[in-house]
């Protein structure tokens, strides 16, 4: 209610404006009215803005669909050639194994071996003792054993399991 009291006063000095002149103690006041862009004149009737109606678009149908046989296709001028036969990928050959020349070379490579193994105290004297037997000790930390050939990968323990990690 405050805001709208505000407002008609502003407006209302925006309308009246005066003007003040003294001479010799005299004070005269000049008004002058100042039409308002705001305000319409009191005789005018009321102007109601209507929007213009949205364009209208003619309708336009849309074109026929015309159905294509397909093609026939071309007289074949040489025998067709069958597609060349598509080799399988080759898979990459394991790493080579490090030799092992003496029992003093098992235990650095069966080290690096069983690093990862969870029992690494077991790995260790299993792979120790291939690496004596085979001469060899895979690559890696986990499969390759057929790099060491049938001595490693035949090796087995009391219970018919692998013995060779």
């Amino acid at each position: 209610m405050a805001s709208k009291s505000a407002i008609l006063l502003l407006a209302l000095f925006l309308v009246v404006a005066a003007e003040v002149h003294s001479h010799d103690g005299e004070v005269k006041i000049k008004m002058n009215y100042v039409k308002s862009p705001l305000s319409p004149p009191p005789n005018a009737p009321p102007v109601v803005a209507h929007a213009p109606p949205p364009p209208v678009k003619p309708v336009t149908p849309p074109p026929p669909v015309v159905k294509t046989p397909y093609p026939s296709p071309p007289a074949p001028d040489k025998a067709p050639v069958p597609p060349s036969p598509v080799k399988p990928p080759v898979a990459p050959a394991p790493p080579a194994a490090p030799i092992v020349k003496s029992n003093k070379d098992c235990v650095p490579l069966c080290e690096y071996r069983c690093q990862l193994h969870s029992r690494k105290r077991v790995c260790m004297r299993a792979c120790t003792t291939c690496c004596e037997r085979c001469k060899c000790v895979p690559p890696g930390t986990f499969g390759n054993r057929e790099v060491c050939g049938k001595c490693y990968t035949d090796m087995l323990t009391h219970g018919d399991r692998p013995k060779c990690p």
